[in-house]
């Protein structure tokens, strides 16, 4: 059973391998709350896993130990597990899911660990795992659902309340439910005064439905950029947990974590993966009732696969309005491009890509369709070039 002397002696075993990480006042990113953001992004392993992953193991009888551990893993807790097995001195095996970043896979490796991708999501992983303890009897080192594991997550709301003694709220990305049940836990049973809430990808809602119904449930799928967090099925530990300790849980969308990473990218100069911005992107766009208050923001993970990033920003910015492909349909005579060229650039938008096409078998004869790639400063922006175009005789079509 989960006891706060079990999450205090995770501390205390933990200091040999992981660092406090820092609570950052930010006073950009969410003007209306006084916000703090937790970065266990900056984590070892850029992750918050290590710490539940390192406990449990560390709690391995010797004859555990010899057998070896296995684990499953969307790519933080691989690592987490692959580091402190290197650590302990004991071999380990991870089965990731195959859509995995490749940026998770190759940091597995790299901390000894023997890597079995597997077709399809965690779930598919999970059931893989599971077959390959019988096969090889190693011990399994479950990514969430585990008392030790959810008592080394605990450590996160240990070091919130020392960092931040009169926090308000603290907002917590849900997955599985290991890291919100052991900090809500931890939070809870010193100061229940303090707002717990979780926040899911709005396309993996599992531990959500499952407290709104009270029973846990298993989703058909999962669809969300935030793959740390894309489970579809919680734990009946964390289920319980969240259950008891959680005050709400909310999801957002995949546009809005893609701009609360780029929010943390510009304002914060902070790298975050999906699963590690949801909580940000609650806050931004209004969906936790923190208003005035003092409020954490756990930035659970930074292992973001830098092509994926790549796009993220793009979507963000799209999200913002800073970028927009505007599709205009012009009479098919010279000096047109140039006139929508000159509009724009007085109007303070910048081209990046400029596409000129007449085949489109549903224009008329005599018209063609002008494709224009455009950099703005916000959506108000896109929406003056927009209205000046129109103003100067030229239909935008579209807005992608």
């Amino acid at each position: 059973m989960l006891t706060l002397d079990k999450v205090y002696h995770a501390g205390f075993v933990l200091k040999e391998v992981v660092r406090p990480t820092d609570l950052i006042r930010s006073t950009t990113l969410c003007p209306d709350c006084d916000l703090y953001l937790k970065t266990e992004n900056l984590q070892v392993t850029g992750s918050f896993k290590v710490r539940g992953a390192y406990y449990k193991i560390s709690q391995l009888t010797e004859e555990e130990k010899a057998k070896g551990v296995i684990a499953c893993s969307a790519g933080n807790h691989a690592q987490g597990v692959a580091l402190a097995a290197a650590k302990n001195g004991i071999k380990s095996l991870i089965c990731i899911p195959d859509n995995a970043p490749i940026s998770k896979v190759e940091a597995t490796k790299s901390y000894g660990a023997e890597v079995c991708l597997v077709k399809g999501t965690y779930d598919d992983a999970y059931a893989r795992a599971l077959e390959l303890v019988e096969e090889r009897n190693m011990t399994f080192i479950h990514p969430f659902d585990d008392e030790m594991v959810i008592a080394g997550q605990g450590t996160i709301g240990l070091e919130i309340l020392d960092q931040l003694p009169d926090v308000e709220a603290v907002a917590v990305p849900i997955g599985g439910g290991g890291l919100a049940s052991g900090v809500a836990f931890a939070v809870k049973s010193l100061r229940p005064d303090i707002k717990v809430y979780g926040v899911q990808a709005a396309g993996a809602p599992s531990m959500l439905n499952a407290v709104r119904d009270k029973k846990i449930e298993t989703l058909d799928s999962v669809k969300t950029i935030a793959d740390g967090i894309a489970v579809k099925t919680p734990g009946e530990h964390t289920y319980d947990y969240c259950s008891k300790y959680i005050d709400d849980i909310v999801t957002v969308t995949d546009d809005e974590v893609a701009t609360a990473i780029l929010e943390l990218i510009e304002k914060q100069k902070m790298i975050a993966e999906g699963a590690g911005a949801v909580g940000v992107a609650a806050a931004i766009f209004g969906k936790l009732p923190v208003k005035g208050k003092k409020t954490v923001c756990v930035v659970s993970g930074g292992n973001i696969d830098v092509t994926i990033l790549s796009r993220v920003i793009d979507r963000g910015l799209q999200k913002a309005g800073r970028l927009a492909e505007l599709v205009v349909q012009l009479v098919d005579k010279p000096g047109q491009l140039l006139d929508v060229s000159r509009i724009i650039a007085e109007t303070g938008g910048n081209v990046i890509s400029v596409n000129h096409a007449r085949t489109d078998v549903n224009l008329d004869i005599n018209s063609c369709v002008l494709r224009v790639s455009v950099e703005t400063r916000d959506q108000r922006h896109l929406d003056e070039i927009i209205d000046r175009l129109g103003k100067s005789g030229y239909k935008v079509v579209s807005n992608i």
